[in-house]
């Protein structure tokens, strides 16, 4: 999953402390695999979160919960709306073998 949000100069602390608590969520839900957060160089009012799972179901159910939409779900709706879940493809064009 990756998720892009537009963070203006004097929101930047608000941001990542929210950014940090609900990956501190999603790192103990069943299929999470790693995350993280960046800031673009050239335009850093842009921020990702980018996480990876074990498939998109598992994604799906780390939204649910109470914690979850307490503090992921407000996160995310700051989000820039696009399309955020994406497959690993490799540069030949084929599916690489998924690890479990």
């Amino acid at each position: 999953m990756l998720n892009r949000f537009r963070v203006p100069d004097d929101q930047i602390g608000r941001f990542a402390d929210q950014a940090r608590a609900a990956i501190g969520v999603l790192s103990d839900r069943d299929g999470f695999l790693s995350a993280d957060l960046g800031r673009n160089l050239d335009e850093p009012e842009l921020w990702t979160i980018a996480t990876r799972w074990r498939n998109v179901g598992s994604y799906r159910r780390a939204l649910q919960g109470y914690e979850s939409k307490m503090t992921v779900v407000p996160l995310l709706s700051l989000a820039i709306d696009e399309p955020s879940a994406y497959d690993d493809v490799d540069l030949v064009g084929q599916n690489r073998p998924r690890q479990a």
